[in-house]
């Protein structure tokens, strides 16, 4: 896997196509878009727009590619190399400086 995060684009164990960002986090962590349909498959517009909406973008010059899972139970998925749209948030310490 290349350096997270990362979005990629599968067909759910629901028969639909889901969009998320593994982010390092466990799973459940990771932020997700439900395109609700199997057909047609989502276009590149609609993936980042889907992208946008959980608050990340391509990597500049980063493109949609197709890969898969390993045997026996080969499953293709799109990935892209995705960034945060804004910088983390940094909560100082509780109570400042003394």
């Amino acid at each position: 896997m290349g350096l997270l995060p990362e979005a990629r684009m599968i067909v759910d164990y629901s028969g639909t196509w889901k969009l998320f960002v593994l982010t390092g986090f466990q799973p459940q962590d990771w932020p997700v878009h439900d395109f609700r349909r199997m057909t047609p498959t989502p276009d590149a517009a609609e993936r980042i727009a889907a992208l946008t909406a959980l608050g990340y973008a391509a990597r500049d010059g980063a493109e949609w590619k197709w890969d898969a899972t390993p045997a026996p139970r080969r499953s293709p998925f799109l990935k892209i190399p995705v960034r945060p749209m804004t910088a983390p948030v940094t909560v100082p310490p509780a109570g400042g400086a003394a």
